[in-house]
C-alpha cells in the first residue's frame, strides 16, 4: 500500500511531510509508530484534526506541537487544503 503523504524533506532526525488536499480520507488510518516523535504543524487548512486513541480530536493550527509516544495509536482527520508537518524523531 502506498503512503497517503509525501515526504518533502528528510533530515537525520526529522521529516517534512505533506498530506495533499486531494487525499481520500479513507487512507488516513489509525496507526502506531516505532519511535517517540514530536509533530509541529507548519501549515494546514481548516478542519484538519489529530486524534489519539480514547481521546477527542484536536483541531490543528499552524504552530501546534503534539508529542506522540512510541506505539500510541493515533490518526489524522482530513480537513480542507493541505496539511504540512515537521516530524522530529526522538
Amino acid at each position: 500500500m502506498e503512503n497517503p503523504y509525501t515526504d518533502i524533506e528528510v533530515g537525520e532526525n526529522y521529516v517534512i511531510r505533506e498530506f495533499d488536499q486531494n487525499i481520500d480520507p479513507i487512507e488516513l488510518l489509525w496507526h502506531r509508530d516505532n519511535e517517540d516523535r514530536e509533530v509541529i504543524i507548519l501549515e494546514c487548512g481548516p478542519g484538519w484534526h489529530f486524534q489519539l486513541e480514547d481521546q477527542l480530536p484536536l483541531t490543528l493550527q499552524p504552530g501546534t506541537s503534539i508529542f506522540i509516544y512510541r506505539h500510541d495509536w493515533h490518526r489524522v482527520i482530513k480537513g480542507e487544503g493541505r496539511l504540512l508537518l515537521r516530524i522530529n524523531k526522538k
